[in-house]
């Protein structure tokens, strides 16, 4: 199991102990509430413990890479070679581009 089902999971838990401690409170009865706050608590410590542990790669998607994106930009880049511009140059300019665009989504 991943830990972002583990989550998922452990994030419904919480949401129904708070549930099962809003209508034992409704009810009239403590030990429902109670019971309910002790499995939400639960849920609480299992939620810091699994994203402690999990680091925040395993809840992040990982990036897909895309081939034919991949190949229009190399056939952009062959064009503006082919018109005169230094190959160099424009292919510095492309990973500059790529790691301001890397900077701006960390």
């Amino acid at each position: 199991m991943t830990p972002r089902r583990i989550r998922s999971l452990v994030i419904a838990v919480f949401v129904c102990g708070i549930a099962g401690m809003i209508v034992g409170s409704i009810q009239d009865n403590n030990g429902t509430a109670i019971t309910f706050g002790l499995i939400t608590a639960a849920a609480a410590v299992a939620l810091l413990l699994v994203t402690s542990v999990g680091g925040t790669e395993a809840f992040v998607k990982a990036p897909v890479f895309d081939e034919e994106a991949a190949a229009q930009l190399e056939a952009r880049i062959v064009a503006l070679v082919e018109a005169g511009a230094s190959e160099d140059e424009v292919r510095e300019l492309v990973r500059e581009s790529v790691k301001l665009g890397s900077a701006r989504t960390s």
